[in-house]
């Protein structure tokens, strides 16, 4: 992975940043992300630059920790115990057993006999 250098705007300010190719779009992401929210924070009342970095920097840590949160609380409700699992394929194959019984007396229109597998 071979490095380049690449420029970037923060509130105004170009900033040279290292990256490789694989990782220079989700960097120019970060950085329009991070842009927006120092943005944000100055035309909130923050005047210095620093302090509205900080600003941002809480925000969007706050956003990634309720993210974080929000996935392992849907990772958690999603699971259903070896038991569920067992039962359902057990009702399942019970459902396939009456389809094929079903199947091997079903006629096709025209068709004297039953389909048999």
């Amino acid at each position: 992975m071979s490095q380049q250098r690449i420029e970037v705007s923060l509130a105004g300010q170009k900033i040279t940043l290292a990256t490789s190719a694989e990782h220079e779009p989700l960097l120019r992401a970060a950085c329009v992300l991070v842009d927006e929210q120092i943005q944000m924070a100055i035309n909130g009342g923050n005047r210095s630059i620093e302090r509205a970095s900080m600003m941002a920097a809480l925000k969007i840590a706050g956003d990634l920790i309720t993210l974080q949160k929000n996935q392992s609380q849907q990772s958690t409700s999603s699971n259903v115990s070896s038991d569920e699992v067992t039962r359902l394929q057990g009702e399942i194959r019970a459902l396939e057993d009456q389809v094929d019984a079903l199947m091997q007396t079903l006629s096709l229109p025209g068709s004297p006999r039953p389909i048999v597998p």
